[in-house]
């Protein structure tokens, strides 16, 4: 005997096959949940957790939500990273013997939303699929909201595969399980989905159904399998057609610039990296689409940029043309915002969920289609003439929907009032039959009132009781009891049905129920019929978005006077007067500061950047990669001249950030990112590092910063700007040919510092970094302190440093081979050994190790001579190797202070 009802029993046998989703089971005008789901639903949605019998003592957990706003509930469940697995009734329960038949209609994952608000109109939803097979990974990125379909392929480099994964930031990610496992290991914190599945079933036969063999012979081996693999999963969640999805996009990657995660943040491309949100970004700046499939494909422009100069150049030749013509413009603007999503509407047109609206909102689309090909024809751009001979105005699909549908389509298909009069002779037919009955009845009503003498007297009709007579109760003695029966009771009325009423009833409910299935079936018939032009639907979708997004450069050229910039294949990258998109765009009380920049081969091909923080060195350096990446994109740039060479790829290491989860420190982030330029830049490459060097000690920072400003700038020879707070690395500039400093330029007035946000040639002599803490608000006791200290410091250093010079420039007598020695060795020993007489000023050489110190010879000591001799018995007494350096810097502060009083 079973322990459960059969209709739990029947529950169960199909939460077996949803597996790991929550199971949303249609019962009535509720989709309920039962066991561990309701349990978790009602934690993860806020509603209430109930109980009904289930055929055990113990009740069953149980909690609904109304079928009507599922939508809402379901949201908010895949935004949280669950898939739900819609269960409906297949069966008419009038019909049913036993248990109603119910069957999984869909599942919902992150990666199948087919709800635009859900998932943002101007933003793509993408399930991707990674598969790895003979030393190659396949990546295939489907929006199947859209239709669109991206492959590639990498090398055996799984840092490759996640550059191009980040490209799309899926909402789920699909693949064979040990590849799923090596990612996540890798990617820790960046693997940009909601969802991981683990997914190994492919079928060659629905492969083969979904797109031509000519096609699939041009894809190799690993993206033919991602794309198997995707096609199965679809179609095992979806459980529907999935026409929509024609064609395969297959692209090389070095076709586009490439950038790895961190520096995608790090130049806020599409999302800001503190609140990410789009506002701030260069997206948010770039947005001026008027259609959202044209702010879906700005997105992709900008996380692909071009490296093909002559697609490039066709892009900005439309965007000259447009730049220049306001009119031209601005009609091709207002055109453009009476066009619906196409991409989206033909989903779902295709997807079988389109209901009347969208098939308007298509119709009133292709209206404007037209006037769009005529401007883009007659604008005087090559480019935009080829895309308005490209658009087929789909006046076939527009007159189809124009005969057939009204302007106002109610919300539902399943309730009539969709077809037009004049399409369809039977339903015009019981139209009239329908409105006659009801002329009728209206005309009975007043019959009845005139009867009766009942002025209150009322006809109405519900789904329950049908149409009724309602008379108050003060007004029942007035009936003709012969010819009234009655129907219903209630608190103040009573209602009747005659025979009249009860015949004309079965004849006006026959001709409804008939007309809204008729309507329908041939509001199926329609949307099927235009489910057959996806391709010319899609295609057109596409030229329509591309031309958007050119307007959208030229409009926003236009309004921040930006110049068209020329794309070279040669090294150098020259910008007169640029500017940081962003930051100008932000800055309304200021005007942003411009700054040239000049990098040639064999000329400053490595920028040393010194100065301090709040100067600006950030902001610059990130500029000259916006200005690349917007040139490669298509769009004009924020210069007055720029000359710019196709970037293969751009390296960024900006800002300090633990790997929390990685469980790296900020050091060993940089040094992880540093790895992977030195191991991926090519030539063509741009590498920004702000404030190489940080985050171990001063030594060994500089000594790691000058390593690898060298390799860069002798191995790779890419353009690298680098910013540092170490100065001494100025000196670089006289041996590495292709290095020249630069630092920003600051104006100094008593205490007060002015930073001028202007990049001038040469190397900083300070970080003014105690002057940026009395500004963020220290107290004056540490700032008074930390001066004090400088001060001790800057001392001692430079007594240090006029030693090291005198020893340099005077050998000792009787000892030239040993002196040479000295000054010839790699690593300078850190203490003083040759004290010697300069004025007043006792200064120290840097050269030896402080236990070969040597008084001088002659018996007659001078003042000066005495306190030297003071001085190296304290050096020799002292414990300085074991003194920290701020222990060290004051003892030879105190040291020195002293030394001076005894010689006055």
């Amino acid at each position: 005997m079973s322990k459960y009802t059969p209709m739990i029993e029947q529950y169960l046998s199909i939460k077996a096959q949803a597996e790991d989703a929550f199971l949303f089971f249609r019962l009535g005008d509720f989709y309920e949940m039962f066991f561990e789901d309701a349990i978790k639903a009602a934690q993860e949605l806020e509603i209430t957790l109930t109980g009904r019998e289930g055929g055990m003592e113990e009740r069953i957990p149980m909690c609904g939500i109304p079928y009507h706003s599922a939508e809402s509930y379901i949201a908010r469940l895949i935004e949280k990273g669950y898939k739900v697995a819609i269960c409906e009734q297949v069966e008419d329960p009038a019909e049913a013997k036993g248990v109603v038949r119910r069957e999984i209609v869909r599942i919902v994952t992150p990666g199948t939303v087919m709800d635009g608000k859900t998932v943002g109109e101007a933003k793509n939803n993408f399930l991707a699929c990674v598969t790895s097979a003979q030393g190659q990974y396949g990546l295939a990125a489907c929006d199947l909201s859209t239709g669109e379909l991206f492959v590639t392929a990498t090398e055996s480099l799984l840092e490759q595969l996640v550059d191009e994964i980040n490209v799309y930031s899926p909402s789920e990610l699909i693949g064979q399980p040990e590849l799923l496992g090596l990612l996540q290991s890798k990617m820790a914190g960046w693997l940009p989905t909601k969802l991981l599945t683990g997914w190994e079933r492919t079928d060659e036969q629905l492969l083969a159904a979904q797109f031509p063999e000519e096609e699939l012979r041009s894809v190799s081996d690993v993206c033919r399998e991602a794309v198997a693999l995707l096609i199965s999963y679809l179609n095992d969640t979806q459980k529907r057609s999935l026409a929509h999805i024609t064609r395969i996009d297959l692209y090389e990657r070095r076709q586009h610039m490439t950038m790895d995660p961190y520096t995608r943040r790090n130049l806020e491309l599409t999302e800001t990296v503190r609140e990410r949100s789009k506002k701030g970004s260069l997206l948010w700046l770039l947005d001026r689409t008027a259609t959202s499939m044209g702010g879906r494909l700005l997105r992709r422009w900008i996380d692909k940029p071009l490296t093909n100069r002559a697609e490039i150049e066709k892009r900005l030749e439309a965007v000259d043309c447009l730049y220049n013509g306001l009119i031209v413009r601005e009609e091709l603007r207002q055109q453009l915002k009476e066009v619906y999503d196409l991409q989206r509407l033909v989903g779902r047109i295709s997807y079988g969920n389109a209901n009347g609206r969208d098939l308007v909102a298509l119709k009133l689309s292709l209206r404007q289609i037209p006037h769009v090909r005529q401007i883009c024809s007659a604008s005087g751009s090559a480019t935009l003439k080829e895309l308005g001979e490209s658009m087929d105005d789909c006046a076939d699909i527009r007159q189809w929907i124009e005969d057939a549908i009204v302007d106002e389509p109610p919300v539902s298909v399943r309730e009539g009032g969709l077809i037009k009069a004049g399409y369809h002779e039977r339903l015009d037919q019981l139209r009239e039959a329908s409105a006659n009955g009801k002329q009728w009845i209206a005309e009975l009503e007043r019959q009845e009132r005139e009867l009766t003498g009942i002025k209150s007297l009322k006809i109405g009709y519900n789904k329950v009781f049908g149409y009724y007579i309602e008379v108050t109760r003060s007004n029942l003695a007035s009936l003709p009891e012969q010819r009234y029966e009655r129907k219903q009771t209630l608190a103040n009325a009573e209602r009747f049905v005659t025979p009249e009423l009860k015949e004309k009833e079965a004849l006006i409910l026959e001709a409804e129920e008939k007309m809204v299935d008729i309507e329908y079936d041939l509001f199926m018939q329609i949307r099927d019929k235009l489910a057959g032009q996806v391709k010319r639907l899609q295609q057109l979708a596409e030229t329509i978005a591309a031309a958007d997004v050119l307007q959208s450069f030229a409009t926003v050229g236009a309004a921040y006077r930006y110049r068209r910039p020329a794309v070279s294949d040669q090294y150098e990258l020259k910008i007169e007067e640029g500017r940081h998109p962003v930051v100008e765009a932000i800055l309304k009380d200021s005007s942003f500061i411009a700054n040239d920049t000049q990098m040639a081969d064999d000329d400053g091909r490595v920028l040393l950047i010194t100065g301090p923080n709040m100067a600006g060195k950030s902001t610059y350096m990130r500029q000259v990669a916006m200005i690349c990446i917007m040139a490669q994109i298509g769009s004009f740039v924020p210069a007055e001249v720029a000359s710019v060479p196709i970037i293969d790829r751009i390296f960024t290491r900006i800002g300090a950030a633990d790997d929390l989860v990685g469980g790296q420190s900020t050091f060993m982030v940089e040094m992880m990112d540093i790895q992977t330029m030195t191991a991926k830049a090519t030539a063509r490459s741009l590498v920004i590092i702000d404030e190489l060097g940080r985050g171990t000690s001063t030594g060994e920072g500089m000594a790691i910063a000058q390593a690898v400003i060298e390799y860069l700038h002798d191995r790779i020879g890419c353009k690298t700007l680098v910013s540092t707070h170490f100065h001494e690395l100025a000196h670089l500039e006289e041996t590495l040919a292709g290095l020249r400093n630069h630092c920003m330029a600051v104006k100094e007035s008593g205490q007060d510092v002015t930073f001028l946000r202007k990049m001038i040639r040469g190397a900083a002599s300070t970080s003014y970094g105690i002057y940026c803490a009395r500004i963020a608000g220290l107290p004056d006791t540490i700032i008074d302190r930390a001066y004090d200290l400088l001060n001790r410091f800057e001392t001692v250093s430079s007594v240090i440093h006029d030693a090291g010079e005198a020893a340099a420039s005077k050998e000792e007598p009787g000892r030239p081979e040993e002196q040479k020695a000295i000054r010839d060795a790699d690593e300078p020993a850190p203490f003083p050994e040759v004290v010697k007489e300069s004025g007043p000023i006792v200064q120290l050489s840097l050269f030896g190790d402080g236990d070969r110190m040597n008084k001088p010879a002659s018996k007659s000591r001078t003042k000066t001579e005495q306190a030297a001799d003071k001085l190296v018995e304290q050096l020799q007494a002292a414990d300085l190797i074991n003194m920290t350096p701020l222990q060290a810097m004051n003892f030879l502060y105190e040291l020195k202070t002293k030394l001076a009083a005894e010689m006055k």
